[in-house]
């Protein structure tokens, strides 16, 4: 039969090759982005099914070239690799979850010391992990894992923070509920933490979303308001009329909504607030007893706030100046400078300021105030910006002179803090100075001052015949406490203790969220706690989640579940329809995770006693104020009720530095487009600014520089990473190119712990080939096909006692660093290790093993494969961890000096002890002695052990060559 030809068209991957291929021949090759051409040989094509299907037959050929194709292209990338971890992560991640290696019993033996290791659960929003996430998780798991194998119960679950705003934002776009998001969310999440090879006990996996763990939230406040320390007030709140809602601190920017930009208001509206003032001298106080670095203690104490001062009242007058029958109250630190107070101030918000406004003054302050309430509380008390300010038109008395003070209203006083209003003294006060000086406002000195602080010195200008009462002369001090026993005995105020703490504002005006187990009777609006046993309340289904525009809670719209009636009586009533905030959950979910199963009690008090408190609790600064503060509040609420055993619930928390991206790198330019330098930009004039590539980029002393031009230098910074920045690195990326344990060792070598740190994609190469060094020396070269033999090439042998003291050394400075958190030496101390052992001729197993033992804390994936390899049938997660033996960490060599001729000419290091032949050999092959011995001969040594060793050369005698 004749060969007869045919094209046939196929839509094929470029990267696919038609060689050695049974019925392609060479290709003659179109060059089309899409297509490529081939010539068929038309008898073979028939050969392979006949003409009812050679198209089909010709399919699945292609389909069969392009298998072969991908296997040849997986084995190019073995040989790339150093070591096989695309392999052994997957295959141990698999045994891992299959055997849960890692789960923590109900039943446990309680005599065991026990370590309670937790991360600040996730939000699982839709983007998933960045490389900056798993820095605190890579810590936690490599003390698990030591505590694991040190003897300890180890608790170390994972849960997700579920509620939150993101996934309501994107319900309210896309009409997709907010649970199938977060559920979702989870669900990668979830996988990529596993990739990552983290020691969870996944058994214990909860999420504040269902409704097992937010019926005890609703327990929690149910608590709350029995001992009224939950209660309803109308306080001021983020109002959007051109969205209709209510919009949470973080959803504000500049005034505006961050959706859409629409102007926002305060607007009081009635909510929940839970008194956590109540308990803030506790709070206080028991940071005394926390393992927590100094610096986030103060944070918490600055927040609380405490300070002890005086309430003073400050009579309105009338326009005749008579006193009315209402007082303004207000606080100070500083009674003693009280003659000095020429003014007072309110907050816009003061519930007091419309009864007291001048009607010239009215529709003024109206529209200062509807300008002021538009700004956020953070804007408003900028101590940089320009206080601003407007006369009410009305006057109050100062009660210690008697004299007429005008009442100003300005935006830098808060109604939420203290009593809204202030009463300035200029003179002392920076703030008040700054005030008084724009408005032309009397500036009476009232202290002669002993330093520049004002708080010492000596009181003047503060005497009154009328009111009794003098304090000329006086110490601050003195004068201070002779105010509050005036005020008190005329009943013009009294002795107070103040915080900066304000009460906790516990309602969101959302549908994802813990319903608040609360109803309210028709009519009356008297609030009724649910029963305990009517919990969960349950979010009810809705399809629409858009805000109501009245103000109203989306939650309204569910008209079936809102309208309900009291149990014990029957009677009407309607649901609370606000929900918790996203706080609430992570409150108390360290307590749940030690009984996450059980639906009697919020946890067993057996379990509790056992694993309370936390060990240590790791995660970002950013928490290190309110979420610490809240849940420190919680738990002592529970410790009164006797739920808990422990006043703090975390023992020790740890604040992770922060990843930033990558260095980014800018050119300055001027107008002419010439670039100038960064250092140079100081100048008047207009600069455009240029992103300029890494690779043309050099270092230069401490700057960085143009490749090309070395004398602009340019602005490199680094950023924390964000979408918008576009500098984010996706861990699954990095584990893809270099393997799990590499990200892991990477993110702890980067730097110390605690501190902030730059990610660089290329510095993940160090120790990536650190890991590939250590298979090799344990597993062996690759063959020719890049793979490995099976097992190891250590051995059965007595280890040297160089040998024992390299291990020995490395346990000690290992275990050391892991427990004091300086994750990053302890690589140093292994990687010397590894430096040390590819000098030795053998590896003995019992050297190897403690070693591999020392590394599966950090590289876990590849620890259990070497064990596996080196003969061991089980994982090691719960072998020994190895023990430094003190007999081999002492330093017994000396530096023994060495004479040519007489002459001192350098040092070698011996061992105690040494022989003259063992220091003949070692001064022999230094490299600086060798010079002055080779080729000479020796006439005769002189060797004193432990002193010296003095080489006489002659001409002939003993050749040097112990070389």
């Amino acid at each position: 039969m004749n060969t007869q030809h045919i094209q046939i068209q196929l839509v094929l991957p470029q990267s696919f090759s038609s060689r050695n291929h049974p019925i392609l021949s060479p290709p003659q090759r179109l060059h089309h982005k899409k297509f490529t051409t081939f010539t068929v040989k038309r008898t073979n094509l028939f050969s392979y099914g006949g003409s009812g299907c050679s198209r089909s037959k010709v399919r699945c050929s292609v389909s069969e070239v392009e298998e072969q194709n991908q296997k040849q292209q997986q084995q190019q990338q073995v040989v790339k690799r150093v070591y096989p971890f695309h392999e052994i992560e997957k295959t141990w991640q698999n045994f891992w979850e299959k055997n849960r290696t890692f789960r923590t019993p109900d039943e446990i033996d309680t005599s065991k010391p026990k370590f309670y290791v937790l991360d600040m659960f996730p939000y699982p929003s839709g983007a998933g992990l960045h490389v900056g996430h798993p820095l605190g998780y890579t810590a936690t798991d490599i003390l698990a894992r030591l505590k694991r194998m040190q003897g300890y119960n180890v608790l170390h679950p994972m849960g997700w923070d579920a509620f939150g705003l993101p996934a309501e934002q994107y319900a309210i776009e896309t009409g997709t509920h907010p649970k199938i998001t977060t559920l979702r969310n989870i669900n990668r999440f979830r996988t990529q933490l596993k990739s990552l090879g983290f020691s969870y006990d996944w058994d214990r996996e909860i999420s504040t979303i269902e409704p097992d763990f937010y019926k005890w939230t609703q327990w929690i406040f149910l608590q709350l308001l029995k001992r009224g320390l939950a209660y309803q007030a109308e306080v001021p709140v983020n109002w959007c009329p051109a969205l209709g809602t209510v919009l949470a601190n973080e959803e504000v920017v500049e005034g505006v909504s961050e959706r859409g930009g629409h102007p926002v208001i305060r607007k009081p509206m009635r909510q929940w607030i839970l008194k956590i003032t109540e308990y803030a001298d506790r709070l206080l106080e028991d940071l005394d007893d926390v393992d927590w670095p100094e610096s986030l203690k103060e944070m918490q104490r600055n927040w609380i706030g405490k300070s002890e001062g005086a309430q003073m009242e400050f009579p309105i007058l009338d326009s005749d100046g008579q006193e009315r029958d209402i007082k303004i109250t207000i606080y100070t630190t500083r009674p003693d400078t009280i003659f000095g107070a020429t003014y007072l101030v309110l907050a816009p918000e003061h519930i007091l300021l419309p009864s007291l406004v001048s009607k010239a003054q009215s529709k003024c302050v109206e529209e200062y105030k509807d300008i002021a309430l538009r700004k956020s509380e953070l804007k408003r008390t900028e101590l940089q910006k320009e206080k601003t300010g407007l006369f009410s038109g009305g006057y109050a008395r100062n009660p210690v002179n008697g004299e007429a003070i005008p009442i100003w209203v300005a935006d830098y006083v808060l109604g939420s803090y203290g009593t809204g209003a202030i009463m300035a003294v200029p003179a002392h006060d920076s703030r008040d100075q700054e005030f008084a000086l724009n408005y032309d406002i009397p500036i009476l000195p009232v202290v002669k001052q002993d330093d520049e602080s004002c708080s010492e010195g000596t009181i003047i200008n503060s005497s009154n015949v009328t009111t009794g009462l003098d304090i000329n002369g006086l110490s601050c001090k003195e004068a201070a406490s002779k105010v509050i026993e005036w005020a008190e005995k005329t009943g013009n105020g009294k002795k107070k203790v103040n915080y900066k703490l304000r009460d906790w504002l516990f309602a969101r005006q959302r549908y994802w969220g813990e319903p608040i187990p609360v109803i309210f009777l028709n009519g009356t609006g008297e609030s009724v706690p649910l029963h305990e046993t009517e919990l969960p309340l349950t979010l009810p289904e809705l399809d629409d989640f858009t805000p109501t525009g009245t103000g109203e809670p989306p939650l309204s719209k569910a008209k079936s579940w809102v309208e309900t009636t009291v149990p014990s009586s029957g009677k009407p009533a309607i649901r609370e329809t606000s929900t918790m905030p996203q706080w609430a959950g992570s409150c108390w979910y360290y307590l749940r995770f030690m009984d996450p199963k059980n639906s009697n009690e919020l946890v067993d008090k057996t379990k509790e006693r056992y694993w309370g408190p936390v060990d240590l609790y790791v995660g970002g600064a950013e928490h290190a104020v309110l979420h610490l503060l809240y849940s420190r509040f919680w738990h002592k609420v529970l410790y009164d009720i006797g739920v808990v055993s422990t006043i703090e619930p975390f023992k020790c928390v740890i604040n992770q530095g922060l990843i930033l991206g990558e260095v980014q790198y800018t050119a300055c330019k001027d107008a002419d487009g010439n670039y100038v330098s960064a250092d140079s930009t100081g100048m008047s004039g207009e600069y455009h600014r240029e992103s300029i590539p890494e690779e043309k980029v050099i270092k230069s002393g401490d700057s960085f520089v143009l490749k090309d031009d070395p004398n602009i230098r340019l602005i490199a910074r680094a950023h924390k990473m964000s979408k918008s920045r576009g500098n984010v690195v996706n861990p699954d990326d990095v584990v893809s190119e270099y393997g799990a344990d590499s990200l892991r060792l990477y993110e702890m070598f980067m730097g110390p712990f605690r501190d902030f740190k730059t990610w660089n994609t290329n510095g993940i190469e160090g120790v990536h080939r650190f890991l590939g060094r250590t298979w090799r020396l344990i597993v062996g070269s690759p063959l020719p096909d890049g793979t490995f033999n099976v097992g190891s090439v250590v051995t059965d042998g007595k280890p040297t006692l160089e040998q024992l003291r390299s291990l020995h050394k490395c346990i000690a400075k290992v275990t050391e660093e892991i427990e004091g958190t300086r994750f990053n030496t302890g690589i140093s101390a292994m990687m010397e290790f590894i430096n040390a052992a590819y000098k030795w001729d053998k590896h003995p197993r019992n050297i190897i093993e403690q070693f591999v033992l020392l590394l599966s804390p950090y590289a876990p994936h590849m620890a259990e494969e070497l064990w596996f390899r080196i003969g061991h049938s089980n994982s090691l997660a719960y072998e020994s961890f190895p023990k430094a033996d003190p007999d081999y960490l002492k330093d017994t060599t000396i530096v023994l000096p060495i004479q040519i001729n007489g002459k001192t000419r350098g040092t070698i290091q011996v061992e105690e002890g040494c022989s003259e032949e063992e220091a003949f050999r070692l001064a022999s092959l230094d490299e600086k002695l060798s010079k002055f011995l080779d080729g000479k001969s020796i006439k005769k040594r002189i060797y004193v052990p432990g002193k010296i060793l003095n080489i006489i050369l002659d001409g002939q005698n003993v050749k040097a060559g112990a070389r």
